[in-house]
């Protein structure tokens, strides 16, 4: 396992960990190595690995023992990863995107007719709808 640090790039701050990074953990652990120490050897932050380690911990043998697993940890991190991002506000107001593609379509209004004129005969409130730019994006 020690040809793997000479065949991986050296830990950039500010990335994430890669699996082959998870795996000199893994290794660096099992031969009693210190979170400090590790730390050290991919350039990072001890608090990174100390977290990573808490992320990819499984229970062994009915709980009795905890050991880090790189496989773990990947497959934690790869499904926290999917609920991290900004989240659109264009699907929750699908009435007001109705409405739009309904006068945009049909009647020929522009955008911003659409989204001004909702809001100014108070058919939408301010919170139901979703700014002119994101209309624009979207069409």
């Amino acid at each position: 396992m020690d040809s793997l640090h000479f065949t991986m790039n050296q830990h950039v701050k500010g990335k994430h960990l890669s699996f082959e990074e998870r795996v000199v953990i893994q290794t660096r652990l099992k031969d009693g190595c210190s979170i400090r120490a590790i730390a050290r050897k991919l350039s990072c932050s001890p608090s990174t690995i100390s977290y990573e380690v808490k992320r990819g911990t499984v229970s062994l043998y009915h709980d009795k023992q905890q050991r880090y697993k790189a496989d773990h940890g990947q497959n934690v991190y790869q499904i926290n990863r999917r609920h991290c991002g900004r989240k659109s506000d264009f699907l929750k107001k699908a009435d007001f995107i109705s409405y739009v593609i309904k006068h945009f379509f049909e009647d020929g209004w522009s955008l911003d007719v659409c989204a001004n004129r909702s809001l100014a005969i108070g058919e939408f409130s301010h919170h139901q709808t979703v700014c002119t730019r994101t209309l624009y994006n979207y069409v």
